[in-house]
């Protein structure tokens, strides 16, 4: 282990005690083999109190007569920067050691069977509504989709709702704050509905049309076991020459049974929607039960499905179509309803949650 010696001569003495000291520093430094010896290599040499440096300008600079002063100054801060940057190069390779080692340690055998992840499967809503999609299509149908931020225009003007119709009224559909400024008809709201997309195809398309319309819709509704804020909606339409109302049953009673089997029967029900004249409700038999009876279908043997119609003729006047000439059906149905029959679930909730326990059911 090197140590400082005192110098009598400063002119042949100081070139070797400082050529003696430089190979000192090398050779300890080659020796250095873990992170341990290198912090005691950097202490032993560079420590304020007592470090080698410290000893050479105790020892050399300050003992040295007036006129050696300057060539001692510049030698010791040449020994300085020499020892500096062995240590430095001696910490590097000892860091680059430790990582090389310990990416040895790490390194994977690719030969060995990986770590097989566990795979999803698709949610039971997205599922049911694959499913519906996929009879549609197989009818001719095309997929089209819009905005779910839509405009009062798009989303009940378009559609023949009257301008003080309940729909438009905070209670059942959420507004875009800082509207009130703005034209009713351009005030923006979340989609209560996929119909918007209706007439945004029919702006787009010549007849005849046929199209599907899916997606995520939003109302006002407090959740409980039947009711949510957010929901899924597929949505129809068909205009053509010579479209009746013997379409529209034929349709939905094939996608029913499509559904659920081939001996679910529909019913049609006269109801009410502002953009279609006229306006069905539409039940299948049970398809838990038969139609005898059952909790499901709340002992009636038959299930409330979707709403339907023969599309109005005012809404073809927004659209530029010639109600003369055309006519068409549309109807509407809630996707997380279908799934609550596929999987016999009770509580629509359920499906918004995300509980591992809950989903993993349908793996």
């Amino acid at each position: 282990m090197y140590n400082v010696p005192k110098l009598e001569d400063y002119s042949a003495a100081l070139d070797k005690a400082v050529n003696e000291l430089l190979a000192a520093v090398e050779t300890e430094a080659q020796a250095v083999a873990d992170a341990k010896a290198c912090e005691e290599l950097r202490n032993r040499w560079m420590a304020r109190k007592n470090g080698v440096l410290t000893q050479i300008n105790d020892l050399w600079l300050k003992a040295a007569p007036g006129p050696n002063k300057r060539d001692v100054g510049q030698r010791v801060n040449q020994i300085r920067a020499k020892v500096e940057e062995t240590i430095e190069a001696t910490q590097q390779r000892i860091a680059g050691s430790s990582a090389d080692a310990r990416l040895k340690a790490e390194m994977i055998d690719i030969s060995l069977p990986g770590i097989r992840r566990s795979l999803g499967v698709k949610h039971p809503v997205l599922k049911v509504l694959d499913d519906l999609i996929g009879v549609f299509v197989k009818m001719g149908y095309s997929i089209a989709e819009g905005p779910e931020v839509e405009s009062d225009y798009y989303n009940f003007e378009a559609l023949n709702f009257p301008p003080n119709h309940p729909a438009r009224d905070t209670q059942d559909t959420l507004f875009i704050a800082n509207q009130e400024r703005r034209p009713q008809r351009d005030r923006l709201l979340l989609r209560t509905h996929t119909s918007p997309v209706q007439i945004r195809s029919m702006e787009k398309l010549k007849p005849p049309v046929r199209v599907i319309c899916p997606g995520k819709v939003h109302r006002n509704d407090t959740p409980d076991a039947t009711h949510y804020p957010v929901f899924h909606q597929i949505e129809g339409l068909c205009v053509d020459t010579n479209i009746t109302f013997a379409d529209l049953k034929g349709t939905l009673e094939h996608a029913m049974q499509s559904l659920f089997g081939s001996n679910v029967k529909t019913s049609f029900r006269p109801s009410f929607f502002p953009f279609t004249e006229p306006s069905v409700e539409v039940s299948i038999s049970c398809p838990f039960c038969g139609g005898k009876g059952c909790r499901p279908c709340k002992q009636s043997g038959w299930i409330e499905l979707l709403g339907a119609g023969m599309v109005d003729p005012n809404v073809y006047g927004f659209v530029g179509y010639d109600p003369a000439k055309l006519s068409g059906f549309a109807f509407g149905m809630g996707i997380e309803r279908l799934a609550m029959m596929s999987y016999n679930v009770d509580d629509i909730q359920q499906f918004f949650y995300g509980d591992m326990r809950f989903l993993e059911q349908f793996a």
